[in-house]
Formats: C-alpha cells, sequence, structure tokens
C-alpha cells in the first residue's frame, strides 16, 4: 500500500505505548517528560484487564515477610519453569512500585494504625496482598493513574484505535499500522516509531468462557508473532476456578480472596469436594482447583461457591463487586451458594522478554500480560499479575530513557489491506468455541490436533485482520500444547497425565514453528515431532 494511502500520525519522535492497563499508563508516566504516545482501544480506563483485577498486589510489606519468602512460594506454585532469579527481584522490587502507587494516588487499604493492610490468597504462605476495599484494587488503580495520564502534558493519547500490524524493516521496529475502530472504512493510520512497547494483555477472549474484557483477545501476541518475534510458553493458561456462571459474557469473578476468608467449595448436595483432592482444599494451586471445579461439573454435579457464612454480614461491604455481580443476577449471597466454573483468566505465555522487557525484534518492548518473563512459569501465582506489570512498565521505562532511539530514515508503509466487512460472528463464535473445548481445563492429543488444523486454515485464508489476529494467538497456544506432551501447571492432558523431567524448561516457539507443525498435522500418516527439544 502506498504511503499516500495511508495517514501519518506522528513523525517519528515519540514511544509508542500499545494498551490503556496498567503495564502501558504506568510505563507511560514514568517516562514523563518524555514524549509518549498511548493507544488504547477502549477509552482510557475501560476495556483493560487491569480494571477487572480483584484480588489486589502481592507485596512482602508487612512485618515478618520477606521477598525471599515471597520469591519462594512463585517458585513452588510455577510447576518448575518458574525463572527464581527473575522471581526474586520481581519480590524485591515490590515495596517500591507500591509506593510509586501510592504517590499516583491509589487508596490502598490500611488497617487501625495506618499500615498497609495485607489479605492471604491461595498458595501464599503469608498474608501479603495489598487490596482497595477488599475486591477494588483493580478499578481504583486504573481510575488512578488513568487522571494522572490525563494530567501529565508529555503524553499524548488516541483513543478507540486498535493496532492491526508492527511494522519492521530488517528486523527493527518502525511503527504500527492502526485502524480507527467506530469506522470500518477508515483508511489506516501509521504510528511511526523506533521505540514501541506492546501492552495489549492477555488472550481471555479467545475463550467462550473467559473473565476477560473483548479487547483481551490475544492482539499484541498476535502482531509481534507476526513480525517474527520469539514467543515463550504459549501453553500455559490460567483458568480461575471461580467465574460466576450467570449467562454474562465476559463472566463476572469471584475473587480468590473469598476463599481467603473461608469461603467454600461445595456440589448440588452441599459437598465439600476439594478436600479430598488437596491438602489446601480450596486454597490449593488454581490450577488444581480449577481442574477440581471442572469435574464436578463434568460429573453432573455442579459447582458452587458458599460464602454464606464467610464474610457473612459484611460481605456487601468488604466485597462490593462480587456482591453486586451477584444480586444483578437475583443472587443473594449471603444467603446462597454462588454458581461457579472455571474460565480463562490468565496467560501465563506471551511475547519473550528479558529483565528489561526487550523482545527479540530491536526497538519492542513488552510488559505486563502480553510479555512472557519467567517469572510465572507454568501456573501464576496469586496476584502476581499486577506487580509484574508495574515492576517490568518501570524497567521499560528506564531502558528506553538510556537507549538512544535511532532516527527514521523514511517512514514506514502499511502492511495490511483488510476487507471492509464485519467480522463474522459464527467463525469468531466458533474459535472461542474451539478453545473451550480443545485448548481449556483438560486437553488431549486429538482435541489440540484439530483446532491446531482449524485455526491455522484460518490464519491462512480468512480476509478480516481482527479475526486472522486472533486465529494467530490460538494456533501459537493449540500448537504449543500439542507439542508439550504432559501435564505441568495450567497444562494439563488427559493422555499424557503425568510431568515429564526432560520437559521441565520453557517452551520458546515462533508463528513459523507453529505453523509447520499445522502443516505436518494436516499430512495423514507422517510422524510430527513436538517444537521442544
Amino acid at each position: 500500500m502506498p504511503d499516500h494511502e495511508c495517514n501519518l500520525i506522528r513523525e517519528g519522535d515519540d514511544v509508542v505505548i500499545v494498551g490503556g492497563g496498567l503495564a502501558g499508563l504506568f510505563c507511560a508516566l514514568k517516562l514523563a517528560p518524555r514524549p509518549v504516545t498511548v493507544v488504547s482501544a477502549a477509552p482510557l480506563g475501560q476495556g483493560a484487564s487491569t480494571a477487572w483485577a480483584q484480588g489486589g498486589i502481592a507485596a512482602a510489606v508487612a512485618e515478618g515477610d520477606s521477598a525471599e519468602a515471597h520469591a519462594a512460594d512463585t517458585v513452588a506454585v510455577g510447576g518448575g519453569l518458574v525463572d527464581e532469579r527473575v522471581a526474586l527481584s520481581l519480590a524485591r522490587e515490590a515495596p517500591a512500585r507500591i509506593h510509586d502507587l501510592l504517590t499516583y494516588g491509589v487508596p490502598f487499604d490500611r488497617d487501625l494504625e495506618g499500615r498497609l493492610a495485607v489479605g492471604r490468597e491461595a498458595a501464599h504462605s503469608a498474608r501479603r496482598i495489598v487490596h482497595v476495599r477488599g475486591d477494588m484494587a483493580g478499578q481504583a488503580i486504573i481510575s488512578a493513574l488513568t487522571e494522572a495520564v490525563r494530567k501529565t502534558p508529555s503524553i499524548r493519547l488516541i483513543e478507540g484505535f486498535a493496532a492491526e500490524a508492527l511494522l519492521t524493516e530488517d528486523g527493527a521496529v518502525t511503527g504500527l499500522q492502526l485502524r480507527e475502530l467506530s469506522d470500518a472504512t477508515a483508511k489506516p493510520v501509521i504510528a511511526a516509531s523506533r521505540a514501541v512497547v506492546l501492552a495489549t494483555g492477555g488472550i481471555g477472549h479467545l475463550y467462550a468462557m473467559t473473565t476477560n474484557p473483548a479487547e483481551a483477545s490475544g492482539l499484541g501476541l498476535a502482531i509481534a508473532a507476526r513480525a517474527g518475534a520469539v514467543i515463550a510458553d504459549p501453553e500455559f493458561v490460567q483458568f480461575h476456578p471461580t467465574a460466576i456462571m450467570v449467562g454474562r459474557d465476559p463472566a463476572p469473578l469471584a475473587t480468590e480472596a473469598l476463599r481467603g476468608e473461608g469461603a467454600t467449595l461445595i456440589n448440588d448436595k452441599g459437598e465439600r469436594f476439594m478436600l479430598a483432592r488437596h491438602p489446601l482444599a480450596e486454597l490449593a494451586p488454581r490450577d488444581v482447583v480449577a481442574r477440581g471445579v471442572f469435574a464436578e461439573i463434568a460429573a453432573g454435579h455442579g459447582a458452587f461457591l458458599d460464602a454464606t457464612s464467610a464474610p457473612g454480614a459484611r460481605f456487601a461491604d468488604k466485597f462490593p463487586t462480587v456482591y453486586a455481580s451477584c444480586v444483578a443476577a437475583g443472587l443473594d449471597p449471603t444467603k446462597q451458594p454462588i454458581p461457579v466454573a472455571p474460565a480463562a483468566h490468565y496467560h501465563m505465555g506471551g511475547i519473550a522478554v528479558d529483565d528489561r522487557g526487550r523482545t527479540s525484534l530491536q526497538g519492542l518492548w513488552a510488559g505486563g500480560e502480553v510479555s512472557s518473563t519467567g517469572a510465572h512459569g507454568a501456573n501464576r501465582l496469586a496476584s502476581n499479575s499486577l506487580l509484574e506489570a508495574v515492576v517490568y512498565a518501570a524497567r521499560i521505562a528506564e531502558d528506553i530513557a538510556g537507549s538512544r532511539i535511532a532516527a527514521l530514515a523514511s517512514l514506514p508503509r502499511a502492511l495490511v489491506v483488510p476487507r471492509n466487512c464485519a467480522m463474522p460472528a459464527l467463525t469468531e463464535k466458533n474459535l472461542r468455541a474451539m478453545m473451550t473445548s480443545h485448548v481449556g481445563v483438560i486437553r488431549d492429543g486429538d482435541g489440540l490436533a484439530e483446532a491446531v488444523r482449524a485455526f491455522a486454515a484460518i490464519e491462512r485464508d480468512t480476509g478480516n485482520i481482527v479475526l486472522r489476529n486472533m486465529a494467530t494467538s490460538a494456533l501459537l497456544v493449540a500448537a504449543s500444547a500439542w507439542s508439550r506432551r504432559e501435564s505441568r501447571g495450567a497444562h494439563y492432558r488427559i493422555d499424557c497425565p503425568a510431568e515429564q523431567p526432560t520437559l521441565a524448561h520453557r517452551t520458546m516457539t515462533t508463528l513459523a514453528a507453529a505453523r509447520e507443525i499445522a502443516k505436518h498435522l494436516s499430512m495423514p500418516a507422517r510422524p510430527v515431532q513436538p517444537m521442544m527439544a
């Protein structure tokens, strides 16, 4: 596409950050007063998974706790794949990042003596979760940062635009192609820059059952992969065990903190089914609880979160978000058990980054859920995600501030020409349904192979850019899940139920490798080698 057919919105002097969640906004604020352009598909403060986060931020700020203990808990949950050095550095930076958020106006809960109040969540050995009004941390953080960003003159906002493609030249980023979401006939817009930060969130909306907003459709993962970036651990998707099943998409979330306060999981007979599955029962690691809930539902017994005794009469004050979701659906959680089911919640995989948030492409950084740092391994420890987002956003800002970003010798050109048509809803629905049924809580080789073939065909043949990017991310997840012939952390294969010591390493792959898997799976009677050594 010739340059004159695109609108150019910047001459390449800004750092361009894609994403209006915690990682993107925090990075923009940390870069001030350097010129920054923040691109957000939804109005700022909306459409980001951060705003939906109920748990809080994990930080060893209480007396008797330590960064070492926090890191040890992170490693223990991660299925043998956590980078211990990364986990420890993350935990050690937590207090400083909490201080930053307080400076930006986040009203974290405090105890009667004025100290930060901390709660406990699954698989943590201590009370170290910093909350806002019990379950409103995410919304409070986004509100405070949005206000701070709007008051910062060095930050330019472009709202209502989605990134369609990364533009590169000789392995280096030169900008992004964007498109206005409200106008299907609009010409593409080029944001020219040699310093791009992807903070686009996760992949939850690839699944039919998810707690994530529609914007979490794997966009950043897809455009980075299509540009040739290395992708890490895409097969590891965490399913939250207690999404509230009231017919909403996305499903409201019943925060894990409820179980930390004593809520129990029961079936339709009133039996606590997690007692027989793990010594920690409801506070077992999320993958264990998710499979327990899934199995109970599959057996026809249903699954319910019983919070009628804890927190009791204080429910509405202590967990206002959950309470409001229940009441809106005609449920009184102080008197009735809440129907729950596992739903796609967090992606441990993502664009592979180093300690500074740098990707394998020159000029491209990634932070938040779209990235994979090695901190989560095969199964994320509760409330480590918001911590990772702020820690790496600060590191990315510091790295960019200390880097010499070369000027663009020429303006980039658009790469993608879409067909001006609405997304085929049925195909998107089918993709999401297949992700849930074939690449969900419990997987098997035949189902994964079928999903790989289907997603590869969509990625290859569709003319719809949004659907193509969704299929790209889905293909990466499914192909890596097919290749990992074991069960580890959140990745559970019923045909390979044991961990394999030889596979106790992270996955590093590319879109080309995933396509090769799909190609071979489409050829009958030919052996296919997994992507992993």
